[in-house]
């Protein structure tokens, strides 16, 4: 359910095209996923039509009743056919994480995007709105208020931020006459229905597992799940009359960084649980997370490492980012603030709370 206020917003994200409304047959990607699933319901609060490119069954898309293609990203002639009749595609889906092997990552996020791509040119789609993450140009330093101007790196700590660069790089290449492209790059996201970040912050920090890593002087750019969805929406309406925007990547993030372990140890507190006090260097960090990533490639271990060098560089920087680019070319302005954010998170905060809430 929307409230009155993101009602009247929600009427208002994309600005009016050649004066009169435009409804659009969009198709997202991952439709199904945490950011996915406020694309679908923020194109359909605003009148247009959606369908979903995904993997698998999402019962809240069948509450919307939201026609869906499953089908994998791999598959080149599934992706062309579900974009057919497609005015916009919104490329949200994509296999996320710090460990893994080269050719899942490859497959899905880079030769996927290719499809989608070669899928829009094959169905005459006329805009791509790429969903890429501030992790392509991480190149391991501390970012403070960074721009668009910082260069892709050489070297790369994880498969994750590598193959998502390239397809931006892909995306971005893509931009003609025929197809206007445009990458977003939000940092962070969270909110509402959050199934990731914030749940294994919690468990960790119940478990007794949460460490401070640095020195806790660390400010990173926040990205509230709904506004995000908000710039892709604004990002599409800018491509289908402009031209200032296409071929362009973009920060989306909150117009104000905050420091890391102050926002960790709020989410606690509104949890009723104790801030974190316990912490390791940097440097103790990097280096446990090259012993795991060794132990892990050599021995053959399940899941993820409890630590890796990306992981400590993530935890123990600087990641903050301008969004002024964003906001003067397309006009990226958030639905809610911080503080509504956490507001709307609260009810999640409380179910997690439940010891019975870890997963």
């Amino acid at each position: 359910m929307h409230s009155d206020n993101q009602k009247t917003v929600l009427t208002e994200l994309a600005p009016n095209r050649q004066g009169k409304t435009s409804i659009m047959e969009a198709l997202v990607t991952g439709g199904g996923g945490f950011l996915g699933l406020y694309i679908v319901e923020q194109l359909l609060q605003s009148g247009h039509s959606v369908r979903v490119f995904c993997r698998g069954h999402y019962s809240s898309l069948d509450a919307l009743g939201v026609k869906t293609v499953q089908g994998d990203l791999r598959d080149a002639a599934t992706v062309s056919s579900a974009l057919r009749g497609i005015d916009a595609v919104f490329h949200v889906a994509a296999i996320p994480g710090v460990w893994g092997e080269w050719d899942k990552y490859y497959g899905i996020n880079t030769l996927g995007t290719q499809n989608v791509i070669a899928g829009c040119r094959e169905q005459n789609v006329q805009r791509l709105i790429y969903t890429s993450s501030p992790s392509v140009v991480f190149d391991g330093e501390d970012h403070l208020d960074a721009t668009e101007a910082l260069p892709y790196p050489t070297n790369w700590l994880c498969h994750y931020p590598h193959s998502k660069a390239l397809a931006e790089q892909a995306v971005l290449a893509a931009n003609d006459d025929r197809l206007r492209t445009i990458s977003l790059r939000p940092h962070l996201i969270w909110g509402p229905r959050d199934n990731h970040l914030i749940p294994r912050l919690i468990q960790k920090a119940r478990s007794g597992r949460l460490r401070r890593v640095g020195d806790g002087t660390n400010v990173v750019s926040m990205a509230y799940v709904e506004n995000v969805a908000a710039a892709h929406l604004q990002a599409e309406a800018s491509l289908s009359t402009s031209v200032a925007a296409t071929g362009k990547a973009y920060f989306i993030n909150e117009q104000q960084a905050v420091n890391l372990w102050d926002w960790i140890n709020e989410l606690l507190l509104r949890c009723g649980m104790r801030p974190v006090t316990r912490s390791i260097s940097r440097n103790t960090a990097t280096q446990l997370g090259r012993l795991c990533e060794t132990a892990w490639r050599l021995l053959r271990l399940n899941g993820e490492p409890p630590m890796t060098r990306f992981v400590a560089a993530q935890l123990a920087g600087s990641h903050s980012y301008s969004i002024a680019a964003a906001e003067h070319d397309f006009g990226y302005r958030p639905l809610f603030s911080v503080e509504e954010g956490l507001h709307r998170l609260q009810p999640d905060l409380n179910r997690l709370a439940r010891p019975s809430a870890a997963t």
